[in-house]
């Protein structure tokens, strides 16, 4: 199992590590950002931009394929590479964070401590997750079998296994019994991904645990001690950046490093130095392209106009008479090519130019902060890399 799959440290820096991941669709270079193309595409951008880019490798969401257009669908015109277009390496999610965070209003709101909306979750079982399809209002059952079988048939090189995502509120008590319940779902998944395997793709452990230290601990030996590729940090990370980080780092305290390890839906700047420092090699989230979709320009700590966001607002009546492109310093067609006042104005003229141009801009952006942080890890200079971007 595995034998086309290999993660190799090149490099380390105390916890931060320079690493090569191979997959049959070629080799990420780490640390990596994944680009979230939920619904098999990137909003706004085609595969070609993003290869030109120099975008390593992109996700998409099991449990929007497995909603519209189906996994069969999928793998009738070849599989996910094939049907977009992408020959590099892809990442599918289990389905499961989209079920438990739409069940409890939107995407994210309990994960991150809000609460809102209409449940879709319709119940949880030992078999699995009932819900009510958003697409067509279908009532649906989504098991650990169903999501790698779902994965199989999309065809990403590395794949997840299925679990129960626990809201921001939960007790201590429902956290443990969730992360029991989840590992396993987790030895299910493991194993239907055994019988269908062929080589082709790599699955991922998820660590669950909450915000507390004892259960990341069992967590991560569960993990560590069954046959999964590589190593993934999910569930609720706490309500504060500061909580955020005390539990990635309680989390990555027992994880086996001989592993690839992926901290799930987290894109900050500042959030992927913090996770470098310890010892985090991927990162998705859909953060770079969501905001772009709302006029938000990504800068280094030089350009930026708050001490709180990461980003810059093009929509700011501010921007209408500057003719500086986004950064002085990048290389993006959308810098080389438009200036601030431009993007502007075609913000607010509801052009669709506006969109995918700060998308370019964004996505070029992570891929650039990538770029130097792997320098900085080679020449143990990380500290000035962050200075330059945070």
């Amino acid at each position: 199992m595995y034998e086309n799959f290999k993660f190799d440290v090149i490099f380390r820096t105390e916890k931060a590590r320079l690493g090569e991941l191979t997959t049959p669709h070629g080799v990420i270079k780490t640390p990596a950002f994944i680009f979230c193309g939920t619904k098999a595409s990137v909003k706004g951008i085609s595969p070609q931009q993003l290869k030109e880019l120099k975008s390593q490798i992109i996700l998409s969401n099991t449990y929007h394929l497995f909603s519209y257009p189906g996994a069969d669908y999928i793998k009738s015109r070849g599989g996910l590479h094939k049907f977009i277009g992408w020959d590099k390496p892809m990442f599918t999610d289990s389905g499961g964070f989209q079920i438990f965070s739409l069940g409890h209003g939107s995407v994210a709101d309990e994960i991150k401590g809000r609460r809102s909306g209409i449940s879709t979750l319709c119940k949880i079982t030992e078999e699995g997750a009932i819900f009510r399809s958003y697409w067509d209002g279908s009532i649906q059952l989504l098991s650990p079998e169903k999501s790698i079988q779902t994965q199989k048939c999309l065809g990403a090189d590395l794949i997840v296994a299925f679990d129960e995502c626990t809201p921001f509120h939960s007790s201590k008590k429902y956290t443990e019994l969730s992360m029991e319940r989840s590992h396993r779902w987790e030895k299910r998944s493991l194993d239907e991904f055994i019988k269908l395997d062929n080589g082709d793709q790599a699955i991922y452990g998820i660590i669950q645990g909450g915000i507390y230290s004892d259960l990341r601990k069992r967590s991560a030996e569960f993990i560590n001690s069954n046959n999964f590729f590589a190593t993934a940090i999910g569930g609720t990370l706490g309500s504060t950046k500061e909580q955020m980080y005390e539990v990635v780092e309680m989390a990555v305290k027992d994880i086996d490093i001989s592993r690839p390890i992926h901290l799930l839906g987290i894109g900050g700047i500042s959030d992927i130095f913090r996770g470098v420092d310890l010892g985090i090699d991927t990162f998705d989230c859909v953060h770079p392209t969501r905001i772009a979709r709302h006029g938000g320009a990504l800068v280094k700590n030089k350009y930026r106009d708050s001490k709180v966001r990461e980003h810059i607002n093009l929509k700011r009546s501010e921007y209408a008479n500057d003719d500086n492109p986004i950064e002085l310093d990048c290389d993006c067609p959308t810098c080389c090519s438009f200036s601030r006042a431009y993007l502007h104005y075609l913000l607010k003229a509801n052009e669709l130019l506006a969109l995918s141009a700060i998308t370019i801009h964004n996505i070029r952006f992570m891929n650039r902060l990538m770029e130097e942080i792997r320098q900085g890890i080679f020449t143990s200079s990380l500290n000035e890399v962050k200075l330059r971007w945070c």
